[in-house]
């Protein structure tokens, strides 16, 4: 039997309704037979408490188009509005949820064989989307509050336009928001927009003269505004918090009030949410303490009053340190004017804001995208599977873009878990990964899982990781910090498996407990089997990044991916070397609360397969040796470590390259070394090809290059040969270098280097030694040296200057001169006046050019 709406006319769902108005426009727009050039799209526009979330999906439902078994999905961001609104628009149809009416939620579901109008939340859907990319049996998908632009959300609203784009013209995509930003969504989707103007009842709108001076001081300010609503105003009130710990502390503070005080969150049981969208049954007043969960898409009866502190917690995700952390954000003005019209849907209501009228018109006019900010590695999991089934290469129609740095880091950790290759594509696990419909490091972790009671543990560890943690830090005094409880997982799983814990949290035990059934179930094995296993070894497979090694100071932990960690000194945890790490917490520094102890020498196969093994040699600054360390290694972690024997080719390239690297302190410079290199230097500008030499066959050779720059790039042509014995850098000081750079010029060169430029020039009364480092070289000897020559000597056939220093008989210069005859004419009188009284038993001639050179006179 197919099934069809039975009620006559969809629009009575309607009636009274500002949406209704364009009902017949939404009908002409999605009934164009659709093109691969023009598809069917709309964006619909209407503010809060115009109808257009319970009325539109059933007036689709009726259209043609739909055919008789095709389905009209409608996203919700949250279970909550999930399952309201399927309950909603079944209530209008006249039946119960799960019959023509159905939703889906990941904790429970109300759907059948006849189901045509199915609300599932974004996550569902996606995971829906990933199994079945053609969406066979559905004919449209509505997405509602697409404003709030979550991830989720808009790659949801990516991949329908590109299976609309693609495969599937005939799909109809209807956009729905009250604060959208219509003009980008209209380009990206080439679809027209329709408004509704809607009707809200008159809604007054009152601002603190004063902001809320800290975050510690918002409960205080919200009950204070509550208190004041109570005494100005009728009807119930909505407060809107930013999450739980504020929920508690506010409820704490209005004990006494003339009211039931309600808590609307999403971590409470579906019944107790159920039981605050229900009227009340007594005339007290409610005051309703509700998360951003009734921001959208709920109509809360009764509430004429909005209290809002003005804040929301969102996820804000830390590139660098590989986390996220939820962090307490000033709303935008797009979810002020959202919250506020909570309190106008049924009367006149009022809205207490408790911001200032400045502050109201600095805020922003929409809410950051969740792309721009969260982790992506669910994104880069899902897009990569996408591409692979469905062949899309291209970018996908996002209305922005990820952050490039975001989606590295996403791809490293996919790469880490094997879902992703070394180009990036998926891989056979990666798609496993991805059909399990949690995040990517839960699932890595499920799919390690090597016996069916690992599979349970496992289980039982993604649900823990995914809910709230039972043992959370609680406050313990007034203003004093939380109790920390201990981090070991172990705890936690034994709570799961039934044991007492006065401070376990039954509510979160509870929705972990069923968490861990629909695992069970995604693995295909028994809801009631004992979980049993090394946890430790689970986690590792999925936060590979996280194995986490003792620095030394008891809870001082370095991770693997080269960040730091602490744990209490008091924990017992933090007594073992290694730990896997699942739940950090980011405040000034990462604060372990989450982790189970590893064995260093018994790793578990999963993270045996991501360490590496190698022989480190490293040389000892201290005592100039070399040291070989075999080291094993994952990330930046040394797991183990021992000493090796240095093989010699190793050992040599490690001095090689301190050779290079230090050149001038590595080698033995010795002073004749230097005045090598100053003379090749000399040669090599005397043979230069802009400069022609006098004899043709000095220019039949390149000169080799001696300068230290020159040298350190060369160190293993003219170096390496002679290392084969060197273990140590006092070995590498005793290589003679003088002759290791000799060996380098050719025998032409040093003949010509000997003769043209060399060491050492004969004179009549002995040889006087040549300086070739100074700008023009020096050569230098005791003044009877140089008697009996009247003029100085050139070098390299004229082509070299020279200057001559003529020293004392106790080796002190007494005067330079590139003009030795002159300075026997000028200088000399005066310098021979001075040695004279000094040294009376040398020879002091007043003109030493004739004069005969003598030998040394030793005194008697």
């Amino acid at each position: 039997m197919i099934a069809q709406p039975f009620f006559s006319d969809p629009d009575q769902i309607a009636d009274g309704l500002p949406v209704k108005d364009i009902l017949p426009e939404l009908r002409r727009v999605l009934a164009v037979e659709p093109t691969p050039e023009r598809a069917a799209s709309a964006i619909v526009v209407a503010p809060p408490g115009a109808g257009k979330t319970t009325s539109i999906p059933p007036v689709l439902a009726a259209c043609a188009w739909r055919g008789e078994s095709g389905r009209v999905i409608m996203l919700e961001p949250r279970r909550l509005a999930a399952r309201a609104a399927a309950q909603r628009i079944a209530s209008l149809m006249g039946e119960e949820a799960g019959g023509f009416v159905g939703y889906r939620t990941r904790i429970d579901s109300a759907v059948s064989a006849r189901t045509r109008i199915e609300v599932l939340t974004e996550g569902l859907f996606l995971r829906r989307l990933l199994g079945d990319p053609m969406l066979e049996d559905v004919a449209c998908v509505i997405l509602d509050e697409v404003h709030e632009r979550s991830l989720e959300a808009d790659l949801a609203l990516a991949f329908c336009l590109d299976l609309q784009r693609t495969l599937r013209p005939d799909l109809r995509l209807v956009a729905m928001s009250a604060t959208a930003e219509t003009e980008r969504l209209a380009n990206l989707m080439q679809a027209p927009v329709l408004t509704s103007e809607g009707r809200m009842f008159p809604l007054e709108v009152h601002h603190s003269k004063k902001d809320i001076p800290t975050l510690r001081d918002i409960a205080p300010a919200t009950a204070a505004g509550i208190r004041q609503a109570l005494a100005e105003t009728e009807g119930d009130i909505l407060a809107f918090l930013p999450g739980t710990g504020e929920i508690r502390r506010t409820a704490q503070l209005l004990d006494g009030v003339k009211a039931t005080v309600l808590p609307l969150h999403g971590e409470l049981h579906p019944a107790e949410q159920a039981r605050v969208l229900q009227p009340a049954n007594t005339g007290e007043r409610r005051v309703i303490l509700a998360t951003s969960i009734a921001e959208t898409s709920l109509t809360v009866p009764g509430v004429r009053v909005v209290v809002d502190c003005g804040y929301r917690r969102a996820p804000r995700f830390d590139a660098g340190a590989g986390l996220s952390r939820l962090e307490t954000l000033r709303i935008s003005k797009a979810a002020a004017r959202q919250r506020a019209g909570r309190a106008g849907r049924e009367a006149p209501g009022t809205a207490y804001c408790l911001w200032s009228a400045h502050t109201q018109r600095a805020m922003p006019q929409h809410d950051r995208p969740e792309i721009l900010e969260a982790d992506l590695s669910d994104y880069v999991l899902a897009t990569a599977l996408w591409a692979e089934t469905v062949g899309t290469t291209d970018t996908l129609p996002l209305p922005d873009q990820p952050p490039g740095s975001a989606v590295a880091a996403a791809r490293d950790l996919l790469h880490q878990l094997g879902a992703l290759d070394e180009d990036g594509h998926i891989t056979q696990l990666g798609s496993r990964m991805a059909q399990l419909g949690t995040h990517p490091r839960l699932a890595a972790m499920l799919l390690a899982a090597r016996t069916a009671e690992e599979a349970a543990m496992a289980a039982d560890l993604a649900a823990l990781l995914e809910e709230r943690d039972p043992l959370r830090p609680r406050q313990t005094a007034q203003g004093r910090p939380p109790a920390i409880p201990p981090a070991d997982i172990s705890l936690r799983l034994d709570l799961i498996a039934g044991d007492n814990h006065p401070d376990a949290d039954r509510g979160a035990l509870s929705r972990i407990r069923l968490a861990a059934k629909r695992f069970r179930s995604r693995l295909s094995i028994p809801h009631n089997l004992p979980a049993q296993g090394d946890p430790a070894a689970l986690l590792a497979a999925g936060f590979p990044d996280r194995i986490a090694l003792c620095r030394g100071e008891p809870g001082s932990y370095r991770l693997a991916n080269g960040s730091n960690a602490r744990l209490k000194r008091d924990d017992g945890l933090s007594q073992h070397r290694l730990l896997a790490i699942a739940g950090l917490h980011l405040r000034t520094a990462a604060e372990i609360r989450l982790a189970a102890p590893l064995d260093p020498n018994a790793l578990p196969p999963a993270l045996l397969e991501r360490t590496h093994e190698q022989v480190e040699t490293m040389l000892d600054p201290v005592s100039g040796n070399i040291l070989a360390r075999r080291r094993t290694r994952i990330g930046c972690l040394v797991l183990k470590d021992r000493t090796e024997k240095v093989k010699p080719e190793e050992a040599a390239t490690l001095l090689l390259l301190h050779a290079r690297d230090n050149l001038e302190t590595a080698l033995n410079w010795t002073d004749a070394v230097r005045q090598l290199q100053a003379r090749v230097a000399l040669a090599r500008s005397i043979h230069a090809p802009t400069e022609p030499a006098a004899d043709p066959k000095d220019e039949t050779e390149t000169w080799p290059d001696f300068a230290s720059p020159a040298l350190a790039s060369t160190v293993e042509i003219w170096l390496a040969p002679y290392m084969a014995d060197c273990t140590s850098v006092a070995a590498i000081k005793t290589l003679d270098i003088h002759s290791l750079l000799r060996n380098l010029l050719t025998y032409s060169q040093y003949q010509w280097l000997e003769r043209e430029l060399p060491t050492h020039l004969p004179f009549p009364g002995g040889r006087a030694e040549v300086d070739y480092t100074q700008p023009v070289p020096v050569a230098s000897a005791r003044a009877q040296v140089f008697y009996g020559t009247d003029q100085t000597p050139l070098l390299a056939g004229g082509r070299v200057p020279l200057r001559l220093a003529l020293l004392s008989p106790a080796g002190r210069p007494q005067a330079i001169t590139a003009d030795l005859g002159g300075f026997w004419q000028g200088g000399w009188a005066d310098m021979r006046r001075d040695m004279r009284g000094r040294y009376p038993r040398h020879d002091w001639p007043e003109n030493p050019a004739l004069a005969p050179a003598r030998p040394r006179q030793r005194p008697t």
